[in-house]
């Protein structure tokens, strides 16, 4: 009898481990730009988030910091129809690198993007126009993100003028920032208990 059933826990171990890998794989399918360690690590963080109750909407997004600026790099998924919504550009941090980014910070006046797991929260209209609060998860690397006001927001830095001018999008303060022309329905979107994760294969994260 216990044979038996630790041969269906092996097996149930089994299944889950497969249906994750055709999970990852579908979703690479419709985002082949994207590096597939980065939508492993963060699928990992969503689910680790969604089994705690912090992650309410079954959205991810991702951002993969090993592609330069002018590449599209922000990836929005439904979890739950398996469907790629958004593929687009996002700005990085101005201390972050000029096209490709290449150093991230949690800490204050550090003008860097950070990386790892956040969850959205509410929106509101600022200096940046229509933005969506994030509040990072990981201590260290993304937990100052409120207390540095680092948001999602439209820029019109990040444009294809931009990139015909400067070889690369503007950057910014730290945030994700985004076109302006679709910043308005991606950050509706996601907003309010989905999860953006920022990657990057680098393990150096200055603090």
């Amino acid at each position: 009898m216990k044979k038996r059933v630790g041969i269906l826990l092996a097996l149930a171990v089994l299944c889950g481990t497969v249906r994750a890998a055709d999970r990852e794989s579908a979703m690479l399918q419709q985002a082949p730009e994207l590096h597939a360690d980065a939508l492993h690590a963060a699928l990992a963080s969503y689910d680790c988030l969604s089994e705690e109750g912090a992650a309410k909407r079954p959205v991810l997004s991702v951002i993969d910091y090993a592609l330069p600026s002018t590449a599209k790099r922000l990836f929005v998924f439904d979890l739950a129809e398996g469907r790629l919504l958004y593929s687009e550009r996002v700005a990085h941090g101005k201390n972050s690198g000029d096209d490709v980014a290449t150093s991230f910070s949690n800490a204050d006046g550090s003008l860097m993007s950070s990386l790892g797991a956040f969850v959205t929260e509410g929106t509101y209209t600022g200096d940046n126009g229509y933005s969506l609060r994030l509040r990072g998860t990981e201590p260290l690397v993304n937990d100052r993100a409120e207390a540095r006001a680092i948001v999602m927001h439209g820029a019109a830095y990040v444009s294809d003028a931009s990139v015909k001018i400067l070889g690369r999008l503007g950057r910014s303060f730290g945030c994700p920032a985004i076109r302006l022309e679709i910043a308005h329905a991606l950050i509706d979107r996601i907003k309010d208990g989905s999860v953006l994760y920022a990657w990057h294969p680098s393990v150096a994260v200055a603090r």
